[in-house]
């Protein structure tokens, strides 16, 4: 081939995601599946949002790309200024803006790891150095050696709050004392996409801290709560001086507006969000005094999933229970590969996964 692409594009692998329903079910010759690999809300979205996907229009009409009926509908919710949201198809876009922005030959970014991938995945694609700072036995991010690694070229800390994949969240004195110690010329980036399954009562306020801290960013999502992952909206919060630098780099037209109306939909019915945390706290309880019961080690996780360490290679596990029809993530391609994460399901999803468990582990 004679075709040369950039050579960072040779450290890249693509993106792993769960095994989809419809291959498995034609795989193993199976009529049911349950999905419990990628964290989605199994009781799917707000009735109001239903209501409006059930006669979809205008679908011949470009999307606003501004964005400007859903940018107000959060800026209300959030209490914050119009010009401080930037608009991505998911937070992963938003991602990709910021290391585009951002990121280049001679800088680099720091972030933990195992962590959300698309942080290492995106700075590689800039042809940006990257440093990872490995988790601490129990999960959590190692703030001292990431603030230890930070140099003269660093221009990003990726701060994954909870994390992705083992669950644990940094509390507010940590991530303020992390936050003092920042150069101010280092974006730090907050991304908490799993904001709305957090019980702990000593999780960070964010919001608040941007005025504060200028350099600081937050990410957040409709994907998880809310519902909306198969139409990918997520926004970053942050100072509208750096909202304004990075927006032109955003395509012209990278929100739907299905995407755009649903979440305005979706933020209105907070009765459903506190649901779907209500019964997300009773599962994710069951399920760890499951795991423990059986003196495995759970993560603690303030998310809508499990890792769970079963001193056994995650990807036997995850075969087995593949062909008993329950989808779940080996920790393998995760970084933890004598674990598995499990996304918690609806009481009856997790009873049938706890029976298909019994049955593959003896």
């Amino acid at each position: 081939m004679k075709i040369t692409l950039k050579q960072s594009m040779n450290e890249l692998t693509p993106y792993e995601p769960g095994r989809p329903i419809e291959a498995v079910k034609e795989q193993y010759g199976l009529t049911e599946v349950i999905k419990l690999a990628s964290n989605e809300n199994p009781y799917g979205v707000s009735e109001k949002v239903s209501e409006f996907l059930a006669a979809p229009k205008m679908t011949q009409i470009y999307p606003d790309g501004h964005a400007a009926t859903i940018r107000k509908a959060v800026s209300e919710h959030l209490q914050v200024d119009e010009d401080q949201l930037l608009f991505g198809a998911g937070s992963d876009e938003v991602i990709l803006f910021l290391c585009r922005a951002m990121l280049g030959p001679g800088t680099n970014s720091v972030m933990a790891t195992p962590s959300f991938s698309q942080y290492k995945h995106n700075a590689t694609v800039e042809g940006s150095e990257v440093i990872e700072v490995p988790v601490t036995a129990e999960g959590d991010h190692d703030l001292e050696r990431m603030l230890a690694a930070i140099n003269e070229e660093t221009r990003i800390v990726w701060v994954c709050n909870p994390n992705n994949p083992t669950g644990n969240y940094i509390n507010d004195e940590e991530f303020v004392s992390f936050l003092e110690r920042v150069p101010e010329n280092v974006l730090v980036v907050s991304d908490e996409a799993y904001l709305e399954y957090v019980e702990a009562s000593d999780y960070p306020s964010t919001l608040p801290l941007l005025d504060r801290f200028s350099n600081l960013l937050l990410l957040r999502t409709f994907s998880k709560m809310y519902g909306l992952a198969n139409l990918r909206l997520g926004f970053a919060v942050g100072q509208a001086d750096f909202i304004r630098q990075v927006e032109p780099i955003r395509p012209p037209f990278n929100t739907t507006t299905f995407a755009q109306e649903a979440a305005i939909r979706a933020l209105s019915d907070q009765a459903f969000v506190q649901s779907c945390f209500e019964k997300n706290k009773v599962e994710r309880d069951r399920l760890r005094t499951f795991f423990e019961d059986k003196g495995y080690y759970v993560f603690p996780s303030q998310t809508n999933f499990l890792l769970v360490d079963l001193k056994k290679n995650g990807n036997d596990v995850f075969q087995a229970l593949m062909q008993k029809g329950i989808i779940i993530r080996s920790g393998v391609p995760l970084g933890f590969p004598s674990c598995i994460r499990v996304s918690l399901g609806t009481k009856e999803e997790n009873d049938q996964f706890i029976s298909a468990f019994e049955d593959v582990i003896v």
